[in-house]
């Protein structure tokens, strides 16, 4: 019995203990929740001039030099005040279905909003595939954060905006908080106000308004540069537009029949060129900033941003396009192009053209953008997703030099059946799976019979570049691609041996700034936009830094370099001085075409800049069966030319600080080192005597039908595909790779190939074709 009672003694004396320790907890949370408060009501702004928002200096945009003014982010800042009766019932309820379904019936915070926007950005939860997090501000706290403080991401901050937001409510309706904020909230494109946005982006009124373009504008508040109708996503706008409307149908705003109307409804925006130099690029950088800092912060703290743009060459760049995009589109039916030009020995950005002209309309007359449109201006193709034809093959063919192969090796041309569970002979269009056989063609249907690796990659022959790419190693290829700056590859379950032939969709600078390894001796700089920025006070708060990395040896980069840059290489194909040789201009470069001619590609380099051009139209529409070395090249050609012309032009002119120059000589690529090697096999030299008796009045193998004296014995070299020879994944070794999977596939035709030869004639350097 003792026992029991010490127990119970024992027991109450720790939960006496816990209690008293919970009560001290609780008074001290409560202490720091006074003293937090107490710190946050010192200098609160005052509530009472709340409709009158502080604009401090604007933010401008420079080239790199800080001479030219590309955009003035406030110079022309738009507003006009409108009572609550004159803004449309369909823009209240759209904002209010969007940014604050609760608003009429909490107390300037949304507690519900609040948990949900935690849990949502716990679990990294994304909104119609945008990178915003979601947020749990009221209306009212948006108002308070855009009027009164500012955008500043501290605990701090958030608690002074609900202390406001709650004193605001007290002291206005909630049909004058709802007027502050639509008068107040900013709509992109300088427009601040529901007023001045309709007057921007529809030309009209704001009560004018329709119920769809109501719906924009309620879209466009939460990121208005990258939602923007001008800017690069439309697509993704015209997606959140329609959530919009369907979150207005959800809560009984509107009806099913008003939704579907105002859903198909099509959008017809007002052209404004609003004083921006180089647009796609300046909606690229203003993207960036918006995305870093804050949009409120750019649009308040007067910052100066010396961006990487060269003003010089962007002009050249916006004339080369629009010239040859119009001729393509009369005569090729490509009704659009767009270029973009880096510097590969600092990545940094020299000229940006996201299409032919941003401040054109959409064609044809009538289409819907984001969906059949073949021009689309204010798309900036640049950063897009398209295939890149054969332009990818150089990736597949550094990986195999990195692996051993070299440009001699020897690889064969003729019809060939990559899936091994289909024939030999390249006739089946399935296998016995189900699956689709593959025998790729080159763009002119014919065969050259054995070639070497240089040769093959020079002329852009796909048969050899697919077997390219098995003997480098799909993964190992996009290893390679993304070390050097290809970001988009990312489900490689996708991607297979049509991966060289452009199977995969790369942007058109990605590609540009990786070709630019390649022109760097294999030293990789990543794409950069800003030299610096500068507040308002003058103080440095980013700048460019040298982030080089070494990707490749420059043995592989400089091997790369004289196969794109060897005008005899590719001469069989593309002819002598074609658009891809410049007169007095060492450069390379490679052409790319998808095959159902939807994209025309060329992307090159000199060891002073890196350059890529794309041709096509925005629907996906094909073009007239032309290639890239058609449609792009003479672009491309054109901008390097007129791009070291003019820098010569100005090679007496005072320099401004961070001027880009071009060499007046311009640089010759550093020739690879001679390869030394003792394996014939990698050189193309398969060569052991074989015996072959020949019917004299063919010319082929004679058979035991053959009589004697039409029998002629000849001595061959003994011919095989590399396979016979080497294991792919050790083609230094002495490995025969006679059990791999592609082995039958590729030998055969090389056996097939050899019976059909006359008078000893081997190394077919000529197209033929064969049957």
């Amino acid at each position: 019995m003792p026992k029991i009672e010490s127990y119970n003694k024992t027991n109450k004396k720790w939960h006496k203990n816990g209690l008293n320790v919970l009560i001290w907890l609780f008074i001290l949370f409560f202490i720091i929740i006074i003293i937090t408060f107490v710190f946050c009501l010192k200098d609160l702004p005052n509530p009472e001039n709340l409709t009158q928002r502080n604009i401090t200096e604007s933010t401008k945009i420079y080239d790199r030099t800080g001479k030219i003014i590309l955009y003035d982010v406030h110079g022309e800042e738009k507003r006009t005040v409108i009572s609550f009766e004159e803004i449309p019932q369909y823009i209240k309820d759209a904002t209010i279905s969007i940014e604050d379904t609760n608003f009429y019936h909490h107390f300037g915070i949304d507690l519900k909003g609040v948990a949900r926007s935690v849990v949502y950005n716990l679990i990294g939860k994304e909104v119609l595939g945008t990178k915003t997090s979601v947020g749990g501000s009221t209306i009212t706290q948006q108002f308070v954060k855009n009027a009164i403080l500012t955008s500043e991401k501290t605990y701090i901050r958030k608690i002074r905006e609900a202390i406001l937001a709650i004193e605001i409510e007290m002291k206005y309706s909630k049909d004058e908080i709802l007027s502050f904020y639509l008068n107040q909230v900013p709509y992109g494109s300088n427009a601040y106000g529901v007023e001045a946005a309709a007057q921007t982006f529809f030309n009209k009124n704001a009560k004018d308004l329709t119920l769809a373009e109501s719906a924009l504008l309620a879209a466009l508040t939460q990121a208005p540069s990258y939602y923007s109708p001008y800017g690069s996503h439309f697509e993704t706008t015209k997606a959140r537009q329609e959530h919009v409307l369907q979150r207005m149908n959800e809560l009984g705003y509107i009806t099913n029949e008003q939704y579907e109307n105002a859903k198909n409804e099509k959008l017809n925006f007002v052209l404004s060129k609003s004083g921006i130099k180089a647009p796609h690029f300046v909606m690229y950088i203003k993207e960036y900033l918006e995305d870093k800092y804050g949009k409120n912060y750019i649009e308040t703290a007067g910052l100066k941003v010396y961006t990487t743009l060269d003003w010089d060459l962007q002009q050249i760049a916006e004339q080369a396009v629009k010239n040859t995009a119009e001729t393509n589109g009369k005569k090729y039916n490509a009704q659009n192009a767009a270029l973009s030009a880096i510097d590969p020995k600092t990545g940094q950005i020299l000229a940006m053209v996201g299409s032919k002209d941003y401040w054109a309309e959409s064609y044809p007359k009538g289409c819907t953008p984001g969906k059949n449109c073949l021009f689309e201006p204010n798309v900036n193709v640049t950063t897009r997703p398209r295939q890149p034809g054969s332009s990818f093959k150089p990736f597949a063919y550094a990986k195999a030099f990195q692996k051993g192969f070299t440009l001699d090796t020897i690889l064969f041309d003729l019809k060939t059946e990559f899936n091994p569970y289909c024939s030999s002979d390249a006739t089946q269009t399935q296998d016995q799976y189900g699956l689709e056989c593959y025998h790729p063609k080159n763009y002119d249907g014919k065969f050259r019979g054995p070639i070497s690796l240089k040769e093959a990659l020079a002329q852009s022959l796909n048969i050899p570049s697919v077997k390219t790419l098995y003997l480098a190693g799909i993964d190992e290829t996009i290893n390679l691609a993304q070390d050097m700056g290809i970001e988009t590859l990312k489900d490689r379950s996708r991607f297979g041996l049509s991966l060289v032939l452009g199977g995969g969709e790369v942007k058109l600078l990605e590609e540009t700034a990786a070709f630019g390894v390649f022109a760097n001796d294999g030293i990789k700089n990543s794409i950069q936009g800003i030299l610096k920025i500068e507040d308002g006070e003058g103080n440095i708060i980013e700048q460019y830094k040298n982030n080089s990395k070494k990707i490749l040896e420059p043995q592989i980069a400089r091997t790369i370099s004289e196969i794109l840059s060897s005008d005899e290489y590719r001469a069989p194909v593309f002819g002598r001085k074609s658009y891809l040789y410049i007169e007095g201009i060492p450069a390379a470069a490679k052409t790319g075409t998808t095959q159902d001619y939807k994209d025309g590609w060329t992307v090159g380099y000199t060891p002073s800049i890196a350059v890529g051009v794309w041709t096509g139209n925005n629907n996906n529409t094909p073009i007239n069966r032309e290639p890239g070395a058609v449609i792009a090249a003479p672009i491309w050609n054109e901008f390097i030319k007129k791009s070291y012309s003019k820098k010569q032009e100005l090679k007496n002119s005072t320099k401004p600080e961070n001027y880009f120059d071009l060499p007046e000589q311009a640089e010759e690529f550093i020739k690879p080192e001679p390869i030394l090697t003792n394996k014939n096999i990698l050189n193309g030299n398969y060569i052991t005597d074989l015996l072959i008796r020949i019917d004299k009045s063919s010319g082929l193998p004679a058979t035991e039908l053959t009589p004697a004296d039409l029998i002629e014995e000849k001595i061959y070299p003994q011919i095989h595909s590399i396979l016979y020879f080497i294991d792919k994944n050790d083609p230094q070794g002495v490995t025969s790779g006679q059990n791999d999977p592609q082995y039958v596939n590729w030998e055969q035709p090389v056996l097939n190939w050899i019976s059909r030869l006359e008078n000893g004639y081997i190394y077919n350097k000529n197209p033929i074709f064969i049957p």
